[in-house]
């Protein structure tokens, strides 16, 4: 009797939490190895640009009161807590604001399933005393890419893990360094700190 091997490149593509259900699921693996690098390459070019922009003349590029900040989240609260749910997810992203306070940013990180995810966003921040620190409130809002089968319900509007989110944050800003608490719907709380390296 001959038996069934998978083809090791085949099996070394699947992703923990994938089911191997035929055609479907081997359209949603496409669409990740397609969407994936598509909007890390959009965030990597926005990076590179953005460090470009900083070495060339700042009257050809931003405008006065710009700045652009890098940030971290190291650490997740999770409401329910769970031992499936990764606390780490170690987000790195990229931050780029306007003097008017409406900004634009990337992220990358490992959300609370193991999976990595890319979250493209815009939004605004708001200052709740006069001047650029202390205290603000913060929304912002666009595309999340990562949360995949069987995890796909767990962010309202998904569809083959591309999904649309609105994340409002309570932050405090010192000089160029800032925390933030950003809240994540109904699953939890995520710490994130960042520093503007250029004002």
């Amino acid at each position: 009797m001959t038996s069934l091997r998978m083809n090791p490149l085949r099996q070394h593509s699947l992703k923990p939490g994938t089911r191997r259900s035929g055609g479907l699921a081997e359209q949603r693996r496409a669409m990740y190895w397609l969407v994936i690098p598509c909007l890390r390459t959009f965030a990597c070019v926005a990076l590179a640009a953005l460090f470009t922009c900083t070495s060339t003349a700042r009257a050809d590029v931003f405008a006065d009161g710009d700045q652009v900040m890098l940030q971290a989240g190291p650490y997740v609260v999770h409401w329910n807590n769970s031992t499936d749910h990764n606390d780490w997810p170690w987000l790195v992203g990229v931050e780029w604001e306007a003097a008017s306070r409406l900004e634009i940013g990337a992220a990358f990180f490992r959300n609370s399933f193991y999976q990595t995810s890319t979250y493209v966003y815009a939004g605004k921040r708001w200052f709740l005393h006069s001047g650029n620190q202390g205290l603000y409130a913060k929304l912002t809002g666009g595309p999340l890419y990562g949360y995949r089968e069987p995890y796909e319900s767990k962010i309202p509007v998904n569809f083959n893990g591309l999904g649309l989110v609105v994340l409002p944050a309570i932050g405090y800003q010192y000089q160029r360094a800032n925390a933030q608490l950003v809240l994540l719907g109904s699953a939890g709380v995520m710490w994130t700190f960042g520093y503007d390296f250029w004002k």
